[in-house]
């Protein structure tokens, strides 16, 4: 059987699939399942055309690292051939672990437990399946290699991640504020004292791209019509949580009951294999049973994300909302919906939002001056843009029923 197959991908073209196992790796269940969880959650319901999925963005993003090593070897960095294919591996498996509605969900199926723990604790399954074969690109993937820049190239702050799903988000969404020129910043890159790094003349490519994130984020995937269904798909989970406490009546799966009632042990086999079933197909099938459930809370939230009825609105905001403003929502909600005090919190919740867009702290993106000396790239750029580029931006998100 011939498994040097090539994906066709509306972003970069044709994609070559290098090697048997990676082919064997995507055929994997446990990969397949991305085809069936959204990329981007429910910001579909903001941006119609953001429909594509997890597999479409780790497909793009092993593309980029294949293009990345293939810049560095040019370029004299000593990257053997089984570094490489750990490397497209750890790249390929790295949100093996997302849930449904991908980050919408995240700690709200397991408490506790990022995507990234799952993605490791299924890549060490899949390391079992496969006689060891993935040593290798597990000890790249948790940073252990000693050839740091490619973890770097995984994970930092101007990884193929971020280049990928910048750029495919972008595209699918139509917001073309988010478009970054990975090709020429993939062109640049380079490794000095076992750093990523890049060529100084990308300064301005690289300035693009972090101003390309801060409007992504707060533009498309803090979008407050999105983020408020994403926090209600959440709240959804957590009510029905309690309707299994109280052992009431509910039409759901007993795997999915399962997973939203275990306490001890999380990770173990058998909630790893209900986990690898779930998809974003399941929530909505349950869903749709839930709109017509007799607990008015669940089938309340449930008709918002089916019918995508804007039942409740969600305010942004710069500073903390005020009590009393809070306590005469909470008022009126109780006067106009058949629910207890207690229930509040599931119509009427605050959150805070954050997102830094550069942080010269944490791995910073150094730059490569002819001399081979390195700066950092807050310190090469303008100043002034480096204020709002570094700046730990917080919102303050406050969502309640329209009455």
């Amino acid at each position: 059987m011939n498994k040097l197959k090539i994906i066709n991908d509306p972003i970069y073209g044709f994609v070559n699939i290098p090697d048997e196992l990676i082919f064997d790796l995507i055929q994997h269940p446990y990969f397949q399942r991305l085809r069936r969880i959204s990329q981007m959650g429910l910001s579909s319901l903001v941006y119609p055309g953001a429909m594509h999925t997890r597999f479409h963005h780790v497909i793009g993003a092993m593309y980029l690292m294949q293009s990345a090593i293939q810049v560095l070897r040019f370029k004299d960095v000593k990257i053997n051939p089984e570094e490489e294919q750990a490397a497209l591996i750890a790249i390929l498996l790295h949100d093996i672990g997302h849930g449904p509605f991908s980050h919408a969900l995240e700690y709200n199926i397991f408490d506790y437990i990022s995507h990234e723990d799952i993605s490791l604790r299924l890549m060490e399954k899949l390391n079992q399946e496969f006689q060891g074969k993935l040593d290798l690109a597990i000890e790249i993937f948790k940073g252990n290699y000693h050839k740091k820049f490619l973890t770097e190239l995984i994970s930092s702050q101007i990884d193929v991640d971020r280049l990928d799903y910048l750029k495919r988000d972008s595209f699918y969404s139509g917001v073309v504020e988010g478009q970054v020129n990975s090709e020429r910043l993939i062109k640049l890159m380079n490794v000095q004292d076992n750093r990523l790094v890049i060529d100084e003349k990308g300064i301005y490519s690289v300035e693009k791209f972090i101003i390309s994130r801060r409007l992504m984020y707060w533009q498309v995937y803090f979008h407050k019509t999105g983020l408020m269904f994403e926090k209600i798909l959440a709240k959804i989970l957590k009510r029905v949580k309690y309707i299994l406490q109280e052992e009431k009546s509910l039409i759901i799966d007993e795997g999915l009951k399962k997973i939203l009632t275990t306490r001890q042990n999380i990770l173990n086999d058998e909630n790893i294999k209900i986990y690898t079933q779930l998809d974003d197909s399941d929530i909505i099938y349950h869903l749709k049973k839930w709109v017509n459930h007799d607990d008015f809370i669940l089938s309340y939230l449930s008709q918002m994300i089916i019918h995508r009825k804007h039942l409740n609105k969600m305010e942004l905001s710069n500073e903390r909302f005020p009590q009393e403003k809070i306590a005469q929502i909470q008022k009126r909600t109780l006067q106009n919906f058949p629910i207890q005090k207690k229930d509040l919190n599931f119509l009427v919740f605050q959150d805070t939002i954050k997102h830094l867009a550069y942080s010269k702290d944490k791995n910073p993106i150094l730059l490569l001056k002819k001399d081979n000396s390195l700066i950092e790239f807050s310190q090469a750029t303008d100043k002034m843009n480096m204020v709002a580029l570094s700046k730990n931006v917080e919102k303050h998100a406050l969502s309640y029923p329209k009455i």
